[in-house]
């Protein structure tokens, strides 16, 4: 898609793409002259958003489900942690994402997860002020990660047997509580 669009070709070096656990992980990250968002906010730059749409087009085309993770760098705020801080801000750039990428045709019902996880995931652990590790990650979710997700909060049923034994199991999202 990048390589076929002439106005996105210029910002294939911002786009990562691998395989996780979880599933294929498209990451759309900042360079220091080339920011994706507004300083500071989740107002999208014109490139961004048209990055994000024609990514939005393209997942339309498998029948996997998405997370989005939002992602800063450790640049703090000088209200900290009780003001306006990164979990603010990673949350309001992965929910600017998800609108883009519906924007652009993506089906609503294909987005499972948007979550901000501000400045705990660095791309660059060497360098926590590194532009890189502020990026938006896109996950397009393989059928363990997206059943597990669905499982979440789902009620689990016990015999009395295993109450009585004490080893109760985990529930199904693997939060460890036992309902």
């Amino acid at each position: 898609i990048i390589e076929a669009d002439p106005a996105l070709r210029p910002f294939k070096e911002q786009i990562l793409m691998d395989i996780t656990l979880e599933g294929l992980r498209i990451q759309l990250v900042d360079e220091q002259n080339r920011p994706m968002f507004q300083t500071g906010g989740a107002t999208l730059r014109p490139y961004t958003r048209d990055l994000l749409r024609a990514i939005g087009r393209a997942l339309n085309d498998v029948p996997n489900r998405i997370s989005l993770s939002g992602h800063t760098d450790s640049a703090p705020y000088a209200g900290g942690e009780l003001g306006f801080s990164n979990w603010e801000l990673s949350s309001m750039r992965a929910n600017a994402s998800r609108r883009e990428l519906l924007g652009g045709g993506l089906e609503p019902g294909k987005v499972a997860r948007v979550v901000g996880l501000s400045d705990t995931v660095h791309l660059n652990r060497d360098n926590p002020l590194d532009p890189a590790n502020r990026r938006i990650s896109i996950i397009v979710m393989n059928k363990r990660t997206d059943e597990a997700i669905r499982a979440e909060g789902a009620a689990v049923e016990f015999g009395a047997e295993e109450a009585a034994a004490g080893t109760l199991p985990l529930s199904p999202g693997g939060n460890g509580m036992a309902r």
